[in-house]
């Protein structure tokens, strides 16, 4: 039986290949153009295809001030005793925010993942009195800029839009910041670990065990009965 040849054969795009004609090739978006959409999120401004529109081109020139970065797990990005300079968002991964004793006890206050803006809220923190360290908790792709450079930038964009940026931000951080004070003082740890569960189940698959513990005020031990428990409950 005569074999058909190898251009007769039909096959899934998946198995030929790359220079196929049955393959299209879709470019990926330029880095630059991520940068700017995830701005506009941040901002809560809507792209639209004119570029010349206002938005558009403070989007464009804001984004001119990042340079993207890729850093590996634990690497630290800000660090107490040396004032904080930069503005961050996050396109991949994730980062925690928290103080650190002499002692090396740490308090984590937050974790910032895909989407984020991160920059120093307090003015106290762009100082050398600052207290507060930002370290990657997973491999991360970010988005830097001066923060100085960054707020001079919306400042000049128009009447108060440094200010309200900054005020809806640093609302949202009090509020999530003082909750979770909140229930730690009046809830126990398994209701606590429960809500977890509840508002922040991507954390828990991306986040060690250790991390969750200090950011929900338990102890590791604690935190892994509690895990274990619920798990294993029918």
């Amino acid at each position: 039986m005569k074999l058909p040849s190898a251009s007769s054969l039909s096959s899934a795009p998946c198995y030929r290949g790359s220079h196929h004609p049955d393959i299209i090739d879709t470019p990926s978006a330029p880095a630059q153009q991520a940068l700017i959409h995830g701005l506009s999120r941040v901002f809560g401004i809507h792209l639209n295809s004119d570029p010349n529109t206002p938005d558009c081109r403070f989007l464009s020139d804001l984004s001119l001030l990042f340079r993207q970065q890729r850093v590996d797990a634990e690497h630290p990005l800000e660090r107490h005793d040396q004032p904080w300079s930069n503005v961050y968002l996050v396109q991949y991964g994730i980062l925690r925010l928290f103080r650190e004793a002499p002692s090396g006890k740490t308090a984590i206050h937050h974790f910032f993942s895909e989407g984020d803006l991160v920059w120093p809220v307090f003015g106290r923190s762009r100082t050398a009195r600052n207290t507060l360290c930002l370290t990657s908790v997973t491999p991360a792709t970010l988005w830097a800029a001066d923060f100085t450079a960054f707020r001079s930038a919306l400042q000049n964009h128009g009447d108060g839009v440094w200010a309200n940026f900054a005020l809806a931000l640093t609302e949202e951080l009090a509020e999530l910041t003082s909750m979770r004070e909140f229930r730690k003082q009046t809830l126990p740890a398994k209701e606590r670990y429960t809500l977890l569960l509840e508002e922040y189940p991507e954390l828990l698959k991306r986040v060690p065990d250790n991390q969750l513990a200090s950011w929900l005020g338990v102890v590791p031990a604690t935190f892994s009965r509690i895990k274990s428990a619920l798990r294993s409950a029918p």
